[in-house]
């Protein structure tokens, strides 16, 4: 690759939010935007290789983008009505407000799930389609088809490229926040033996940064913006060498980030210091009270539990008790924690680490016969390929002990 497709690709990641904002709010059309910085950009690994790379490389793209689409309006006899209204107009700069639309406008609460996430890293995280296919272990034909109908349901659905008002925050950013979490997840869960899995949880990291940077005063982005920083500042010891997951209480810390961990706990104190408590910041604090124990023993339990109890009102979810009974384990002690967990087994008989959570707690109530049977099911429910790796891990373990 040479120096001048590098930066243009450096361009794209850093600012396609920005770039594609401005111009789809101008022209009113994602497509025609998409159609125009396409061109830009084919511009400009032509010219700058001659002609040197501008002072403003991400202004250059949109001003030629700008052109490029008003020449395509005027040649499109559909276009002509558009290219009434906008030809007298300057080219727009991309900032903070055209950023904060595409997310907004990609993370739409009338897109279907898979649509907001594929459409989020395309247009605001500047991942190329076959990234993002790699990265979800899908066809590229299979991904483009969801980004076209993404796109469709955009222009169908006469989804504005205009910033949301204050007041439609609260309707509209849980959305927006669930599909950065989702984006984080996707890549982190599974990322050991896969880059395009490691390159997925980073552009979770970075969406919930540039979205903390642009709404600062909403506290519960700057909890998901911590959460993504403290779990990822531990990256590199939750895999080993063969790509295998490596838990918690395992890792070696020497490993972990603490520059970024004190970074990610700064940002908390600063989204819980405006009082608008919320489930991020809630799973924030969690996270950081295990980023900063010196052990896994260690760990202040009782604090963890305490916060896994201020979470459940504000996410009502058999998983988080799930979790809350790992805290038991270690603050109260291991019969009461099964029993918590063993409450949950309507709601989460399906769920593949309810059964791991018995397995563990029956293991270390010497009750091997009974944790083989559960670390079983487990196995037989987990898809994941690095949890069924470690299931089938304890599984031998237990079936050895017998």
């Amino acid at each position: 690759m040479d120096e001048v497709t590098e930066l243009v690709e450096r361009v794209w990641r850093a600012d396609a939010g920005g770039m594609l904002g401005a111009l789809s709010r101008r022209l009113g059309n994602f497509d025609r935007a998409e159609e125009a910085l396409a061109e830009a950009v084919a511009e400009a690994l032509k010219r700058w290789s001659t002609e040197g790379v501008p002072d403003n490389p991400a202004g250059w793209l949109v001003t030629t983008g700008w052109r490029k689409a008003l020449d395509r309006l005027r040649r499109d006899a559909v276009g002509r009505e558009k290219l009434a209204r906008v030809a007298a107009e300057p080219p727009p700069e991309p900032g903070v407000d055209d950023r904060l639309a595409m997310v907004f406008a990609c993370c739409h609460p009338d897109l279907a799930e898979p649509a907001r996430v594929a459409l989020t890293l395309y247009a605001a995280g500047g991942l190329t389609t076959a990234e993002i296919a790699a990265a979800f272990l899908v066809p590229v034909p299979t991904m483009a088809q969801r980004l076209s109908r993404a796109k469709r349901q955009l222009r169908e659905r006469g989804i504005g490229f205009e910033p949301p008002w204050p007041d439609e925050y609260a309707d509209r950013l849980p959305a927006v926040l669930a599909v950065i979490y989702l984006v984080f997840n996707e890549g982190y869960l599974s990322s050991g033996r896969s880059a395009q899995r490691r390159e997925l949880a980073r552009e979770g990291v970075e969406l919930a940064r540039q979205l903390a940077a642009l709404l600062p005063r909403e506290p519960e982005v700057g909890g998901l913006a911590a959460l993504l920083e403290l779990h990822h500042a531990r990256a590199a010891a939750r895999f080993d060498s063969w790509g295998r997951i490596v838990l918690l209480e395992q890792q070696d810390r020497r490993l972990w980030d603490r520059q970024a961990i004190e970074r990610a706990v700064l940002r908390l104190k600063e989204a819980v210091s405006l009082g608008q408590p919320g489930p991020y910041q809630a799973r924030a604090g969690i996270a950081a009270l295990h980023a900063l124990a010196p052990s896994y023993q260690d760990t202040n339990w009782a604090d963890v539990r305490a916060l896994y109890d201020r979470l459940y009102p504000l996410d009502p979810s058999p998983v988080v008790l799930l979790n809350r009974a790992v805290a038991t384990r270690f603050a109260v002690g291991p019969a009461p924690a099964l029993a918590e967990v063993d409450a949950l087994g309507e709601r989460l008989a399906g769920y593949h680490l309810w059964h791991a959570a018995r397995a563990d707690l029956l293991t270390t109530l010497d009750r091997p016969s009974e944790a083989l049977e559960a670390a079983e099911r487990a196995l037989e429910l987990a898809t994941n390929p690095a949890e069924r790796e470690l299931m089938s891990r304890r599984v031998g373990e237990l079936r050895r002990r017998r």
